[in-house]
């Protein structure tokens, strides 16, 4: 496995990637909509060259954090998602970010998991705030994991200092 910035490699590939994950170049959350092109990130290839993680972010210089906007991993249990969160914690670090925050929605009880056992403490719940994005980006699930109704935004954060 080799991972590598946004930079370093094909933004089609990129692109192509998250648009099979999220079934769009967008992502809609409560703080904004975010364009896969927009954003700086890393990707973890495998030893064919193919793209089997991927996390995105985007600096927030008016809070001075750099905020997730999405983590995926096609090959769970091997370290791949938390490498990837570890990259993106020292990019922080080297711009002195205070923090990194990011959101997951109220059924993703996989990622609240992943995301606490690393440090992140739920901040704040922003309700029904799933249901204002359907409005933008109609493709989101009325349903997730285990069948739970997905409504709300769960907001995660994770001081540097």
């Amino acid at each position: 496995m080799r991972f590598i910035s946004f930079q370093e490699y094909q933004m089609d590939q990129i692109e192509h990637f998250f648009m099979r994950q999220w079934s769009s170049a967008e992502i809609v959350v409560s703080t904004g909509v975010y364009h896969i092109r927009d954003l700086d990130g890393f990707i973890c290839l495998n030893d064919q060259k193919k793209i089997i993680g991927l996390v995105s972010y985007q600096f927030h210089q008016t809070k001075n954090t750099i905020e997730i906007i999405s983590l995926d991993s096609l090959e769970e249990g091997k370290g791949i998602g938390s490498k990837l969160i570890d990259l993106v914690e020292n990019r922080a670090k080297e711009m002195g970010c205070a923090g990194i925050e990011l959101i997951t929605t109220n059924d993703n009880l996989h990622a609240v998991r992943f995301y606490q056992k690393r440090g992140f403490r739920l901040v704040n719940v922003h309700l029904d705030a799933v249901s204002h994005a359907r409005k933008y980006k109609p493709s989101i699930p009325v349903t997730g994991e285990n069948g739970i109704l997905i409504q709300d935004e769960w907001e995660f954060y994770k001081s540097l200092d």
